[in-house]
């Protein structure tokens, strides 16, 4: 099904205000919409990815965004943000994918390096697919291993672009970040740069610096709140300073086509960077619930999935069958997905979410019954497309329609 988000229905109520604002409302509403459907059930509300897909694109500020495909996992959903105004190109995961999605698409940039020999074959070889997708690198080793999988007079051209670290090297705190790119300075950067553009077979075209301290980190409440505003603030201005200075040096080696940074936390201020020329977000179209503890934003929980209550070992516990689907990171109770409807459910301290059966205990247990129906929200967005295959799509209380994820389409890339 073809997703058309300017005619979903508008994001707000009879009396103004948005409908997952008044939570029995609006998971009662998906509740019926659902009724007949057997659990696991994945949903997407259309009203909700609207919302979310326009309000990234006003805060973003006319820069255009990038889809972060590893955050949707849905080509339905891809094609329908790139058709909206404000947003062009995707950021792929492997190079599998990335070719996989270049059939249909002409602008595919991959978001990490990649070894898969074959999938490099199949690019060096595909002189179509190599003017659409552009490989990331931060390693001469990177550039070797294309080269022996295929000889640079012996294929097409290959795009490339830099991933240089956009951590904050913050003196006494060391290194605040996540560990990406071995290449962080001016010099660094500037020096692979010409590398690259000195290899035959190569042609440097952009340049990608991704500032997940800032990005991925909420900043609304809790006890580090404070502490983690003022790291944002430091690390904010010297990236500022750092990116333009890495830009400027490498507008002297090659005629960037690109330079990307941002997600979906930090689209304000990156967009602001008069360096930046696109900004890259994908996790807040869906909207796991990590994305809930932002001051800047309040996005709206398009993607949902319901489970069936069990059984009831104790009259304050539902057990439902299945949830254990817990998204990547620190092994943390933020990595869980979350019970949001009926409300004050929780997991159990020695048991959490689990492989086969999830207890949730609080005082909603006590009215639930054998087939009813609990709603979870995954933490991140993309990885609950790779435990259902398919999403149902909901508009108002009715269902109208359903596409595949990745994994009702048989791909699994990672």
């Amino acid at each position: 099904m073809t997703i058309e988000l300017l005619a979903a229905s508008p994001a707000t109520t009879a009396t103004g205000g948005r409908p997952w604002d008044d939570p029995a409302a609006y998971w009662g509403a998906m509740t019926r919409a659902i009724a007949d459907v057997s659990a696991p059930v994945g949903v997407i509300n259309l009203a909700a990815l609207r919302y979310n897909a326009l309000d990234m694109a006003v805060r973003a500020g006319g820069v255009p965004i990038r889809v972060a495909s590893k955050s949707v996992r849905v080509r339905e959903v891809i094609d329908a943000s790139l058709a909206l105004p404000g947003y062009q190109g995707i950021l792929a995961f492997t190079l599998a994918e990335a070719l996989w999605l270049a059939e249909e698409r002409d602008d595919v940039v991959l978001g990490y390096p990649t070894v898969d020999r074959a999938a490099i074959a199949r690019l060096a070889a595909d002189e179509t697919a190599a003017a659409r997708v552009t490989l990331m690198v931060d390693d001469l080793a990177q550039l070797d291993l294309v080269d022996a999988v295929a000889p640079a007079t012996a294929r097409a051209e290959i795009r490339v672009a830099i991933d240089a670290d956009a951590s904050w090297r913050g003196g006494a705190l060391g290194h605040i970040g996540v560990r990406r790119s071995p290449v962080h300075d001016v010099g660094e950067v500037a020096n692979l740069a010409r590398a690259i553009a000195s290899r035959p077979g190569f042609r440097l075209v952009g340049l990608m610096m991704y500032e997940a301290q800032i990005a991925g980190q909420p900043d609304a409440a809790g006890a580090d709140a404070s502490v983690i505003r003022w790291m944002q603030r430091r690390s904010g201005q010297e990236l500022l300073e750092r990116r333009a200075a890495i830009v400027a040096a490498l507008r002297e080696i090659a005629p960037l086509e690109f330079v990307n940074g941002g997600g979906t936390g930090s689209l304000e201020l990156t967009a602001s960077d008069q360096a930046v020329t696109e900004v890259t977000a994908g996790s807040g179209l869906l909207a796991g619930h990590l994305f809930d503890g932002y001051r800047i934003f309040d996005p709206a929980p398009a993607a949902a999935f319901a489970m069936d209550v069990v059984r009831k070992p104790l009259p304050d516990i539902a057990t439902v069958l299945g949830g254990g689907w817990v998204a990547s990171g620190p092994p943390l109770g933020s990595r869980q997905a979350k019970a949001v409807w009926p409300q004050g459910l929780h997991t159990l301290g020695r048991e959490g979410t689990g492989e086969v059966q999830t207890p949730l205990q609080g005082e909603a247990a006590r009215t639930m019954r054998v087939g009813d129906r609990v709603w979870f929200r995954h933490a991140k967005s993309g990885e609950l497309a790779e435990r259902i295959d398919r999403y149902l799509l909901i508009d108002d209380d009715r269902i109208v329609g359903e596409v595949p994820t990745y994994r009702g389409e048989g791909k699994a890339f990672l």
